[in-house]
């Protein structure tokens, strides 16, 4: 039974077609569109593909963006399932104080993050960084409570504050330096070192909070551009929502049958 998942941010639409909807199912197809592009799906990435059994998704991009990616499949008959953030679910309980308000792409992250974590021992508290369009950086406890998580502006969002807010600042491409010395250099390295210093923080109240080491784990398609700057180290998981879409799946199929 073939399962076809979804991954809508803010910039871009991912998908991947799955032998089943089970953690570790083959991956049949997968790929990646930007969001101007969706429109095209039935005619191009999609034309191929078998007709899924059931799909999940996640998306973040509003309601105009979901129905352009339902249009889309309206060549097949697998009805549009799609993530809302709820008190409990596959292990995780929710700590928002209005559970249905949690980004959709971080509740199915932390999922995935927590079912990777427990697939490779014993329990533990997990902080989970997100680097995407924006940054999140969120604290799991041993037990699998959502405690709460940080929200800050990606790179590109700090750059284009400080050009749009500052006169004559044109923000080039630098490089990360411990002592910038050119104006490039410095706004790369402060969005860095901010988005570093708010992790490291996160780390911190997580251990104090729970009296153990947090495992760290970082996800996005910007995560390999911060790895290296991290003051401890950090996993880097490319596909942690595809993981946690595969999750939430299989439990809800499993509920259905029992």
């Amino acid at each position: 039974m073939s399962f076809l998942a979804l991954d809508v941010g803010n910039t871009r639409l991912k998908w991947t077609l799955y032998e089943r909807p089970a953690p570790g199912a083959a991956v049949l197809a997968g790929g990646v569109e930007f969001l101007e592009q969706i429109d095209r799906l039935s005619d191009s990435a999609w034309a191929a593909l078998p007709e899924p059994a059931c799909m999940l998704g996640c998306i973040v991009s509003g309601q105009a963006v979901k129905h352009r990616v339902q249009e889309q499949m309206e060549m097949w008959s697998v009805e549009p399932r799609w993530v809302v953030a709820s008190e409990a679910e596959a292990g995780l309980t929710n700590g928002y104080d209005f559970p249905a308000r949690l980004g959709a792409d971080r509740w199915v992250a932390m999922i995935g993050a927590r079912h990777h974590m427990l697939r490779r021992g014993a329990a533990c508290p997990i902080v989970l960084v997100m680097v995407g369009t924006a940054v999140t950086v969120e604290a799991i406890d041993t037990q699998g409570h959502f405690l709460g998580g940080l929200i800050l502006p990606g790179h590109g969002i700090m750059l284009r504050a400080l050009e749009s807010g500052t006169a004559g600042l044109h923000v080039p491409t630098g490089e990360v330096r411990d002592f910038p010395v050119n104006t490039s250099d410095g706004l790369t390295s402060g969005g860095t070192f901010a988005i570093a210093g708010a992790c490291e923080r996160m780390y911190q109240h997580l251990k104090a909070h729970t009296g153990a080491e947090p495992l760290c784990l970082m996800t996005g398609g910007a995560g390999w551009k911060m790895l290296p700057s991290m003051s401890r180290a950090y996993e880097l998981v490319d596909n942690l929502i595809f993981d946690g879409l595969l999750v939430i799946a299989a439990e809800r199929e499993a509920r259905l049958r029992a």
